[in-house]
């Protein structure tokens, strides 16, 4: 079962579209949401929490329309944006008096728990907090009102690696029960090639593909070859490619094609499926 739908999403702003994104989160997984600075992610995001008016699509989440069940929906939701959105002259104490009044199940214990786990001071007001520890204290609120869903915006940014890798085996933990899924929009691709089941990838407002993780390392894949063996690459299934002195890097989208049994094809990880999808160039016809 789908925890999450959206279906065909579009928002227009001047200069700017959101167009006709669709891409379902089953129960029990973790989605991860790609692309560039102005894809349309923080867009799809807002859009999925109601913060903004889609033009035209629909949202169904826990198999319930998001506008109409706005209140109820919201309270099984953990949200975490890429700013604080708590009160810079607020302590811990004070944020989880408010979260109290807001959340039925919100579990005061759980949530100075995290903050312990996390090594957050708690007499200390946020401004005085720095970037990456108040990125900690919202993941310890949207977790501690137990949640079903996550929706992560940029999450582990301005973390160290350690403290990152903590984050992550606390959100694989999240959905062990095979009840609860993850929404995780992030520049660290590294972070989603560790833990994403699925990705959902978007560029200038357009949807790339929604893929699982195992498609994708079953299907991607970079060539690194001199003109000759470039100009047998089936066109169709490349999606980008760079030239250097050295000859060709191609990222192909069909390496189980049985033409390409004698090249050497290197694993194509979600930040160079990215960089060749934005950056490669498209080459209809044989090179010289």
């Amino acid at each position: 079962m789908d925890i999450l739908k959206a279906e065909n999403l579009t928002k227009h702003y001047s200069g700017f579209s959101l167009n006709k994104i669709s891409f379902n989160l089953p129960k029990g997984s973790i989605m991860g949401l790609i692309g560039e600075n102005g894809a349309g992610k923080t867009t799809t995001i807002k859009l999925l929490l109601n913060l903004i008016k889609k033009d035209s699509g629909k949202i169904t989440i826990f198999g319930l329309d998001n506008i109409k069940h706005e209140m109820k929906i919201k309270q099984d939701i953990g949200v975490v944006l890429d700013e604080s959105s708590f009160h810079d002259n607020l302590k811990p104490k004070d944020i989880s008096t408010f979260m109290g009044n807001i959340y039925d199940k919100w579990d005061n214990k759980k949530f100075f728990d995290y903050l312990n786990i996390f090594n957050l001071p708690q007499n200390k007001i946020l401004k005085d907090y720095s970037k990456g520890m108040k990125m900690k204290l919202s993941i310890a609120a949207a977790l501690s009102h137990n949640p079903k869903l996550l929706i992560l915006d940029e999450p582990t940014g301005g973390l160290d690696p350690v403290v990152r890798s903590e984050i992550l085996d606390i959100f694989m933990d999240f959905i062990q029960d095979d009840e609860k899924s993850i929404l995780f929009s992030t520049h660290v691709t590294s972070d989603l090639d560790k833990i994403a089941d699925y990705i959902t990838f978007i560029h200038k407002g357009n949807l790339v593909f929604t893929e699982s993780n195992d498609e994708i390392n079953d299907n991607y894949g970079i060539i690194k070859c001199g003109i000759n063996e470039f100009n047998k690459i089936d066109r169709k299934d490349i999606l980008g490619h760079r030239k250097n002195k050295f000859g060709y890097e191609v990222l192909i989208n069909n390496k189980q094609n049985s033409i390409y049994r004698d090249f050497i094809i290197d694993p194509a990880n979600l930040e160079d499926i990215m960089l060749y999808h934005i950056r490669g160039d498209i080459n209809e016809g044989s090179v010289d």
